[in-house]
């Protein structure tokens, strides 16, 4: 193995060359360059990487000169990754280089094959994004308090694994350590699966009649939302995880079997308590979702606010509630079909909930339980 220096604990001092210029790596860029890290960018297309440079996510790769990074981020599409990280190790050999694509065993396995330096890489997964796609949709801040995997290989040094761990905590992540194999497992129910739910929901929506859609409350745009995602990505996704994620829709398959069959005829006997079950079965997967920082779940008491559909109306409902003394746990947001009427959906401890309302209904906002 190649010798390189690791910096101080939690503390990259750069520089760091990020490759590929996408959402996560201009938004590693920008959160860097945000706590005083020299960044260098490097992407396939000169668009990409300008644009990447010009909103201050670093300097040009060809900058970089005669300087050795510190760490190597690998940004690039899972289906090359493994070339990328391959050439990068050769490349840059006093560097850490990680990759953060979004499944690990398939890469990890083609770079033990083909002689990789292994203890100079760890394969990392953050698991944060959003439905936009591009440098132009980074932030710095991308992955504060977000679940950043690091998946060392046997081979891993310990050095190596703690620059790793530097660029996920300066970044303000939450750190899990997993195996390539048990991340793929696990990004495959909570990742990969809502993807599949989500864009197969909303297909199913290309032949509705709009009098219809107008009738869609939160329930569908919340189950929908992820199915605005970049299709080429999703692709590779799917594909670099396909086992994982077909032995979990074989479960799916099977659920829906049992309710189609239960549907089919309603009135029979037992139909209704195995349509009770289905459901309860959910409720009783629901609760175990990690709650608020993390933490266990809690369960919370909710009220629905009205407001005017006019400027300033929310943010003067959230500074009451803020006089009034109580946490918001959770808030979401909602309008009244063919009204100029907002419904401000707010989570509070139960303890809070009757208190709030009456503080609410004392100050003239009109509150619904």
């Amino acid at each position: 193995m190649s010798a390189f220096r690791a910096q101080g604990p939690g503390q990259l001092r750069g520089p760091v060359l990020v490759i590929g210029t996408g959402l996560l790596g201009t938004s590693i860029g920008l959160g860097l360059r945000g706590r005083g890290v020299p960044v260098y960018l490097s992407d396939p297309s000169p668009t990409n990487q300008a644009v990447a440079v010009d909103i201050g996510a670093g300097r040009p790769v060809g900058e970089l000169a005669g300087a050795a990074p510190e760490l190597v981020v690998v940004g690039a599409p899972p289906d090359v990754t493994a070339d990328v990280v391959l050439d990068a190790l050769k490349r840059y050999p006093d560097a850490v280089v990680v990759d953060i694509a979004s499944v690990k065993a398939a890469i990890q396995a083609d770079l033990r094959a083909r002689g990789a330096d292994l203890g100079r890489y760890v394969g990392t997964h953050p698991m944060a994004g959003r439905e936009k796609s591009g440098p132009v949709a980074a932030r710095g801040e991308l992955f504060t308090s977000m679940p950043w995997v690091l998946c060392p290989a046997e081979e891993t040094s310990t050095a190596a694994l703690a620059v790793a761990r530097a660029l996920a905590t300066d970044l303000g992540a939450v750190v899990s350590q997993f195996t390539a194999e048990e991340h793929d497992e696990a990004v495959a129910l909570v990742s990969h699966l809502p993807q599949i739910m989500s864009s197969l929901l909303a297909s199913r929506l290309q032949g509705t009649p709009l009098h219809a859609l107008s009738l869609a409350g939160n329930g569908l745009r919340d189950v929908t939302r992820i199915a605005a995602s970049d299709p080429a990505l999703w692709v590779q996704i799917l594909g670099s995880n396909a086992e994982k994620v077909v032995e979990i829709l074989y479960g799916v398959r099977e659920d829906l079997n049992r309710l189609i069959g239960t549907l089919e005829d309603p009135t029979a006997p037992g139909a209704r308590l195995d349509l009770a079950q289905l459901i309860s079965e959910g409720n009783a997967g629901q609760v175990r979702i990690p709650g608020k920082h993390g933490g266990p779940p809690q369960a919370y008491s909710w009220l629905t606010v009205l407001v005017d559909d006019r400027p300033g109306q929310i943010a003067q409902l959230l500074t009451e509630i803020g006089e009034i003394g109580v946490n918001l746990e959770d808030l979401r947001l909602d309008h009244s079909s063919g009204q100029n009427v907002g419904m401000v959906e707010i989570s509070v401890l139960p303890n809070k909930h009757d208190h709030l309302i009456e503080a609410l209904n004392d100050r003239g906002w009109r509150v619904l339980q």
